[in-house]
């Protein structure tokens, strides 16, 4: 599982930096990046300090004809009459929601430069359509998975530009989103996840800050309205930390919205790689995402002393045919449900009913609640949480006559032993050989003794 940390809010530039110090290959990103129809930009990956902490940059690098002047603090906080950009930029600057933490003077950087790519003429500020920014996506060479992530992110953020602006998805011209550096950005975290098989994070909120912030379309309030919509509509909370400046970016919302499963750490855990993303801007505190992949060891609690929580969800249901339950009972498996089961019921008025019980974790509650409401006529849900005892567990492989399969091997509190082999391997193993489950079990059962 991956906890994704968001002290310092999120950009989509700190989060591509983030997985590539997780271990994300590279040169797939750049080969990726290179093959997309897109010009005036060049990619820097560095190493950086924040706050004396080491991390990896992600840098996209804009052309004159690109440049938006994003990572310029006075800019975007500050009185726009003093500023240099003044004459060039008053009425065409655009806030790309990408590079949002200013880069801080005293950093170290070694840079790993990935030239320039100049597939064409230059379009100052391009306003593109999202059927636009979909045909640079499709033309690029990369897994069908990143493409739809890819895709999904920016209708994410999309649709709440649309929310914002009144108008339909398809007639929202994108300045932030639409922009090279947003492009980029969003393809590149598309990629590095898939390259990494991350397919959820657990989020618990995302620090953001207050004031205001210059934008294309003027001076916004904080958090800029596509942030307010997209954290509204995916209900992900936000932390209010009380630092002028914008924290948290369209982009960097979008993404989490994409792939957030939920807001809880096990009880128990053990980290086993950290990937630390820099971010541009300088406020007052780092600008750093860091994103963890953990190992949930709850499950190695044992005895009365040991606590291990989970949930209980119960739900009576009168009204829903056969293939609907046996439907649900296969969602809310596959969406991380414990365990699942029905029990027959009478119910009000002596109607036959059944009785829906879902045993599950906390990082997954939230979801199991939203499927049950959504594919199933019940209109309430009882939980209660409660603390279980269990046998500390291993996995262990077998070699049989038929071929490899798992072992789950649980230790009692008096020592012994107890080996039972896994369902799913004994299942397709007889798929596999032509042969019985129950001779399969059989020899599994014969070389365990």
């Amino acid at each position: 599982m991956y906890y994704l940390e968001c002290e310092a809010g999120i950009a989509g530039d700190m989060m591509v930096a983030a997985l590539l110090d997780m271990g994300a290959d590279e040169k797939k990103l750049t080969d990726v990046l290179g093959s997309l129809p897109l010009d005036g930009y060049e990619i820097r990956i560095s190493r950086v300090k924040k706050a004396g902490i080491d991390a990896c940059d992600f840098n996209v690098i804009l052309d004159a004809d690109h440049e938006n002047h994003d990572h310029d603090m006075n800019y975007l906080h500050g009185d726009i009459k003093t500023h240099s950009h003044e004459h060039d930029h008053e009425h065409e600057h655009e806030h790309e929601h990408e590079h949002n933490h200013h880069e801080d003077p005293h950093e170290h950087h070694h840079d790993h430069d990935h030239g320039s790519h100049e597939h064409g003429h230059h379009h100052r500020h391009e306003h593109r359509h999202l059927k636009d920014v979909y045909a640079i996506i499709d033309a690029g060479k990369m897994s069908d998975r990143a493409r739809d992530l890819a895709k999904r992110i920016f209708m994410i953020v999309a649709e709440a530009e649309a929310k914002a602006h009144a108008l339909p998805v398809d007639e929202v011209h994108f300045h932030e989103v639409g922009a090279v550096d947003s492009i980029v950005d969003i393809v590149a975290a598309a990629v590095c996840l898939d390259d990494l098989n991350i397919d959820s994070l657990i989020v618990p909120y995302l620090a953001e800050g207050e004031g205001t912030v210059r934008c294309a379309h003027g001076i916004l309030p904080i958090p800029v309205p596509a942030v307010q919509h997209i954290t509204q509509t995916y209900a992900i909370p936000l932390k209010y930390i009380g630092v002028k400046g914008e924290f948290v970016t369209p982009t960097g919302a979008a993404i989490v919205a994409a792939l957030r499963s939920g807001e809880a750490l096990p009880e128990v855990y053990t980290i086993k790689r950290c990937g630390y993303g820099a971010g541009k801007r300088n406020y007052e505190r780092a600008s750093l995402v860091r994103l963890y992949e953990l190992q949930d060891d709850t499950e190695r609690t044992i005895l009365d002393e040991d606590k291990d929580l989970i949930w209980r969800l119960e739900s009576d249901i009168d009204d829903s045919t056969g293939e609907s339950l046996g439907y649900l009972m296969q969602a809310l498996y596959e969406a991380g449900a414990r365990e699942v089961h029905y029990t027959p019921i009478q119910m009000k008025k002596n109607r036959p009913g059944m009785e829906l019980v879902v045993i599950c974790k906390e990082d997954t509650r939230l979801k199991l609640e939203e499927i049950i409401f959504a594919e199933s006529t019940t209109i309430g849900i009882r939980r209660v949480q409660m603390q279980r005892s269990i046998l500390p567990r291993r996995m262990e492989k077998l070699t049989t006559k038929y071929g490899e399969l798992a072992v789950k091997t649980v230790t009692l509190p008096d020592g012994r032993v107890r080996s039972y082999p896994e369902y799913d391997d004994i299942i397709r193993i007889a798929r596999e050989k032509g042969v019985a489950v129950s001779e399969v079990w059989a020899e599994a059962v014969k070389n365990i003794d």
